[in-house]
C-alpha cells in the first residue's frame, strides 16, 4: 500500500505540479477541484503514467461538508489516513482597500483562511485516527511578511494562514504531525500573467536571482517538507522567493 497524499485544488496550475511531483515520490494522490474534471483526468493520466494512482474529486474547500466528504472519500479509497496534506487552494481579488467588497473579502478568506483550516482539520483527526506521523504543507505567499496594494484580502488570508501553521504545529507535533508553510515569490502561472504585460520582465529585475519562479519550483521545497529529511521542522515559513522579499527597499545604487 503506498502512502497517500491529498492536494487541495490539485488542477491549478501550482497545483498540477505538485501532485505529480508527490505521486513522482511514491505517492498515490487525492486532489479535489472545482469545476475542472477535464483538467483533473489529465493530471490523473501524468499520474498514471508513473504508476501511481489519482483520485480527483469535485470538492469546495471552504464548504465543510464537502471536504469532509473528501477526505473520508480519499482514506476510503487509499485505505489508510493520508500521510501528506497539501493546502494549494487559493483565491484573490485585485481591489484597493475603499473598493473592496465584503463579498469579496468573504469569498477570498472562505477559500484561502478557512479552506486551511477545514482541510487541516480534516486530514489530521484521520492522521490522529490512524496513528499517522504525517506532514501538512499550507502555501502562503510573499504577503505572509509584507503587504501587497490592491490584495488586501489575500494578504490578510496569507498573513493568517502563517499563523495558522504555527499554531497547528504546536497543537499536532504531539501526535507526530509537523505543519509548516510554503511562501512562494513572483512565480509565472496563468493568473499572475494577466497582473502585467510581461510578468517575468517586470519582476525578474528586482528579483536577486535575477528571473521568477515557476511551480516547479515550488514542488522540490514542498517534497522536502513532506519527507523524513525534515522530519525535525515544524512550525516553519521556507520562502520560495529568489530573495525578493528578503531585501529592503534602498535608495542607492546597486
Amino acid at each position: 500500500m503506498m502512502a497517500l497524499a491529498v492536494v487541495t485544488a490539485g488542477t491549478s496550475a501550482i497545483g498540477r505540479h505538485l501532485v505529480v511531483a508527490l505521486a513522482g515520490a511514491g505517492h498515490d494522490v487525492a486532489l479535489s477541484h472545482l469545476g475542472s474534471a477535464a483538467l483533473a483526468d489529465e493530471v490523473a493520466a501524468e499520474v498514471a503514467a508513473l504508476g501511481r494512482r489519482c483520485l480527483a474529486v469535485e470538492a469546495d474547500a471552504g464548504d465543510e461538508a464537502a471536504v469532509a466528504d473528501f477526505h473520508a472519500r480519499a482514506a476510503d479509497w487509499a485505505g489508510a489516513a493520508p500521510a501528506v496534506l497539501v493546502n494549494n487552494a487559493g483565491i484573490q481579488t485585485w481591489a484597493g482597500l475603499l473598493d473592496l467588497r465584503a463579498d469579496q473579502w468573504d469569498a477570498v478568506m472562505r477559500t484561502n483562511l478557512r479552506g486551511t483550516f477545514l482541510n487541516t482539520q480534516a486530514a489530521a483527526r484521520l492522521m490522529v485516527a490512524g496513528g499517522v506521523a504525517g506532514a501538512i504543507v499550507n502555501l502562503g505567499s510573499g504577503c505572509n511578511k509584507l503587504a501587497f496594494p490592491k490584495l488586501v484580502d489575500y494578504t490578510a488570508s496569507k498573513g493568517g494562514i502563517e499563523q495558522f501553521t504555527k499554531a497547528a504545529a504546536s497543537e499536532l507535533g504531539p501526535h507526530g504531525i509537523r505543519v509548516n508553510c510554503v511562501a512562494p515569490g513572483a512565480i509565472a502561472t496563468e493568473r499572475t500573467a494577466a497582473e502585467a504585460g510581461d510578468y517575468a520582465a517586470t519582476w525578474s529585475p528586482i528579483t536577486p536571482l535575477r528571473r521568477v519562479g515557476t511551480p516547479a519550483d515550488i514542488a522540490g521545497p514542498v517534497l522536502f517538507l513532506c519527507s523524513p529529511a525534515a522530519g525535525f521542522v515544524t512550525g516553519q515559513t521556507l520562502w520560495v522567493d529568489g530573495g525578493v522579499f528578503s531585501q529592503a527597499p534602498w535608495p542607492y545604487e546597486a
